[in-house]
């Protein structure tokens, strides 16, 4: 019989220190149809048909589209958005950026150029980023079908 769950909480925090620290890229001229769920920043300078979310920081280039919405922490856009855009910390609209939608931020900065079509909400208004994690699930689901 195998004893799970000991070093549960020193292994969760070490996994999500990890997940923080890695980067996911979208490069220019990708196109990815589908969500994006992590704990660590993303870059994108593609094209995306569908949601970011990251507990950490949104930077999008000016070559970058993105239609969906965004849930980070913060956020550096210099490319196009059609959807909402909510971030619990700062905002930074460069003077490339074009943004269809509403926004939903703590700290709003807009560089002289950018373009914005929607309402604004500031403030401490924005929930808390929450990431479903499957592969722990599998991982554990896994272990316990080896000790079987």
């Amino acid at each position: 019989m195998a004893v799970f769950g000991n070093n549960t909480s020193k292994e969760t925090k070490k996994d999500i220190t990890e997940l923080s620290n890695a980067e996911t890229r979208i490069g220019k001229g990708a196109v990815l149809d589908g969500n994006i769920e992590t704990y660590g920043p993303v870059r994108l300078d593609g094209k995306i048909v569908g949601n970011i979310k990251s507990k950490s920081r949104v930077v999008l280039g000016e070559t970058s589209g993105l239609q969906g919405s965004i849930l980070a922490q913060n956020a550096e856009i210099s490319g196009e958005v059609k959807g909402l855009v909510e971030i619990a910390d700062l905002l930074t609209l460069k003077s490339t950026a074009v943004i269809n939608g509403d926004i939903v931020c703590n700290k709003l900065i807009v560089e002289a150029g950018a373009v914005f079509n929607g309402s604004c909400k500031m403030g401490n208004m924005v929930k808390e980023i929450k990431i479903n994690d499957s592969t722990k699930k599998t991982s554990h689901d896994q272990k316990q079908k080896q000790v079987v």
